[in-house]
C-alpha cells in the first residue's frame, strides 16, 4: 500500500496504520531575519521572546535517536528540518541533513536562505527546499524583512540563480500581508525566472502586535477582485504551478481566521508530527496541542501509539476543533488530503470522518 493510501485507510478506519508519513523536526530557535509576521522574531511583537529561549537548539543525536524510532513504525517517508528560527543557524546543520539522506528519506529544509551555502546544499541532495521569499522586488523585501538591504535580496537572487542553474526546482514561499499584497503576479514572474517547483502562498496569521500589518477590507477585495485572478493568468502564461485557490479559501475566511477548517477538517493525526528544540511532540504545528515530550524520557512511537494521540484524533475527527485551528498553519495540506480522501471513499464518508455528519 502506498503512503497515500495508508494515511487515508487510516483516517477511513480512524486510527493509524503506520507511523507518520512525515515528521516536522526544528533544530534552532534563533533567526537570522525579523519577519514581521512571525510569531518569534517579528519586531512588532507585544511580548518578545526572551534570549534564553532563542539560544536553545536540538542536538544532532537527538535527531538521530528520532529517526531510529520513527523507523520502527514504518511508514515515514519525508522529513522537514526547520525551527521558530532559521535552520542554517544550527552548527551542525549539515551532519543532520546527511544523516537524513542516509535513511533515503525524503529531505525538505525550510529556510530564509540567506546562510546557506547553495554547494553544500546541492552536495548533499537535499530533495527540496521552502524558501521564505514574501516579496517580489527588493523594496518589498526589506518592508516584510526589517534591517535587511539590498545585500539580502542581491544575495538571495543569486542562490536562486545557483539552483536554477543546477536544475533544483525549490519552491518559493510567500507568506501576504500588507508589505506584499500588491505583488501576486510579480511574484509569479519571480518564481517562473528562477525555475521554481512552485509558489505556496499563505495569508499572514497575525497575532500578538503583528496585526499591524495586517491586511484591510479593502486589500482583501481587491486581491479577490484583482490580485488572485491577474496571479493566475500569469502563472498559467509562464507554466508555474501555485496554491492561489488555497489562499483564496483562506480570504474567504474573514477576520483573524486564515483557514475554515470545519470546512475542510483535519488529518493531521494519520499523517504528521512536530518535534520542537526542546523535545515537545505536537499534534500538528500547532505549539499548543502538545501530545508529550520526548525530554521526559518517552519515546516518540509510544505517543503515537498511545492514548493521548488517539483522543486528539478522535477529537478532530468529530469536529472539535482548538482555538487555533482558525489559523491552521497545515491548511493546504489537509485540503489536498481531504481532497484525495473524498475521491477514494466518497463524499458522505469524508463528512462522517470530519464531524459534518
Amino acid at each position: 500500500m502506498k503512503r497515500r493510501e495508508l494515511t487515508l485507510a487510516g483516517v477511513h478506519l480512524g486510527e493509524p496504520l503506520a507511523g507518520p508519513g512525515t515528521v516536522h523536526v526544528d533544530l534552532v530557535n534563533a533567526c537570522n531575519a525579523a519577519c514581521v509576521t512571525c510569531w518569534d522574531h517579528s519586531p512588532l511583537l507585544s511580548s518578545p521572546r526572551p534570549a534564553s529561549w532563542k539560544g536553545k537548539r536540538a542536538r544532532a543525536e537527538d535527531v538521530d535517536r528520532l529517526l531510529d524510532d520513527l523507523g520502527t513504525l514504518g511508514g515515514l517517508r519525508s522529513v522537514i528540518l526547520s525551527g521558530m528560527g532559521e535552520p542554517f543557524v544550527h552548527p551542525e546543520i549539515h551532519a543532520i541533513c546527511e544523516s537524513v539522506k542516509r535513511r533515503t528519506l525524503h529531505l525538505t529544509v525550510i529556510t530564509n536562505l540567506l546562510l546557506a551555502d547553495p554547494g553544500k546544499v546541492l552536495s548533499i541532495g537535499v530533495d527540496q527546499l521552502l524558501i521564505g521569499v514574501h516579496a517580489a522586488t527588493a523594496e518589498s523585501y526589506r518592508a516584510f524583512h526589517p534591517g535587511t538591504g539590498e545585500a539580502e535580496w542581491t544575495r538571495l537572487l543569486a542562490s536562486l540563480d545557483r539552483f536554477a542553474g543546477a536544475g533544483k526546482r525549490f519552491r518559493h514561499v510567500q507568506v501576504i500581508c500588507a508589505t506584499n499584497a500588491h505583488e501576486l503576479p510579480a511574484m509569479v514572474r519571480l518564481a517562473a525566472r528562477y525555475g521554481a517547483g512552485g509558489i505556496t502562498f499563505k495569508l499572514a496569521s497575525l497575532l500578538d502586535g503583528t496585526e499591524r500589518v495586517a491586511l484591510s477590507p479593502e486589500a482583501r477585495e481587491a486581491l479577490v477582485a484583482e490580485g488572485i485572478p491577474s496571479a493566475r493568468e500569469e502563472a498559467s502564461r509562464l507554466g508555474v504551478a501555485t496554491n492561489l485557490d488555497v489562499l483564496a479559501r483562506q480570504l474567504s475566511a474573514g477576520g483573524a481566521r486564515t483557514a475554515p477548517i470545519a470546512e475542510t477538517g483535519c488529518f493531521m493525526g494519520y499523517a504528521y508530527a512536530r518535534v520542537t528544540v526542546e523535545g515537545d511532540v505536537l499534534y500538528c504545528c500547532d505549539t499548543e496541542v502538545k501530545v508529550g515530550s520526548l525530554a521526559s524520557g518517552a519515546r516518540f512511537s509510544d505517543l503515537w501509539l498511545g492514548p493521548r494521540w488517539q483522543d486528539l484524533r478522535d477529537r478532530l475527527r468529530s469536529g472539535r476543533y482548538f482555538e487555533g485551528c482558525s489559523r491552521c498553519g497545515k491548511y493546504a495540506q489537509n485540503v489536498a488530503l481531504g481532497r484525495a480522501f473524498e475521491e477514494a471513499y466518497g463524499t458522505r464518508r469524508l463528512l462522517q470522518v470530519t464531524g459534518r455528519a
